[in-house]
């Protein structure tokens, strides 16, 4: 079982962003913080330079290719009980019983996820958390803000982090906490090693990598909530009096 303090400190995490992330604010000040953020992105930089990338290329070096694929397929399997459980929070209950059908197929027959054989029987992979449930139900994001090692979020979003963290099969079904963590170690490091030619991509195209990580999560994220539906722009006609 989890300790005492360990939940008490999600429990206040969870209560001290919920507060900040009811505050509305203006598109002009999105980043209010980027006093703060643009520091904790330069360490998550350095950190991903010296500890993260060589990590996650030397997993790909030594890990054959059916391995990886299998070892991320097991990692998004576990992720379908969130999924499931913040579609059901959205009452999006047709994608809420698809979830659980993916989880429960391809634990079994996927030999707990290593085979994705779900989505050839139809069951589509869906993408959802628990900072998009709040949003869904008029939670504003709050300020951009970047986490250590986690990287770009917001007010909202680290709610929902915190939120997706402690459904998480990892954290719910294993006692032993270094079990959990060399999981979540795994997990960091395959997901590091998926996104190499990203960062490649990434590093030659932005002027501002900050600036262009900051505006591109943000927009994807508007474009998750609002399931792709983004409300249409006012433009200027001036061919109608």
């Amino acid at each position: 079982m989890r300790s005492m303090v360990e939940k008490c400190g999600l429990g206040m995490l969870l209560v001290f962003l919920a507060g900040a992330g009811c505050t509305t604010i203006g598109a002009e000040e999105k980043d209010p913080w980027e006093a703060f953020n643009r520091p904790v992105y330069a360490f998550n930089e350095k950190l991903d330079e010296y500890v993260a990338t060589p990590l996650a290329r030397g997993y790909q070096k030594i890990t054959p290719a059916p391995v990886d694929r299998g070892v991320t397929r097991f990692f998004a399997n576990l992720e379908d009980v969130q999924i499931g459980l913040n579609n059901l929070l959205q009452f999006k209950f047709t994608q809420a019983l698809s979830d659980v059908g993916r989880f429960g197929i391809n634990s079994t027959l996927g030999i707990l996820g290593f085979l994705d054989v779900a989505t050839g029987m139809g069951l589509e992979k869906h993408e959802e958390d628990f900072g998009q449930t709040l949003g869904k139900w008029g939670f504003s994001s709050g300020p951009y803000l970047v986490l250590p090692v986690i990287g770009p979020s917001s007010v909202r979003d680290a709610v929902g982090f915190a939120g997706d963290w402690v459904v998480n099969p990892i954290y719910t079904q294993i006692d032993s906490a270094t079990i959990s963590w060399s999981l979540y170690g795994v997990r960091y490091v395959d997901r590091r090693a998926d996104l190499l030619k990203a960062s490649r991509v990434l590093e030659s195209a932005a002027l501002d990598p900050y600036s262009f990580v900051r505006d591109s999560y943000m927009q994807r994220r508007e474009h998750l909530i609002l399931d792709g539906n983004l409300p249409e722009t006012e433009e200027d006609d001036f061919f109608v009096e």
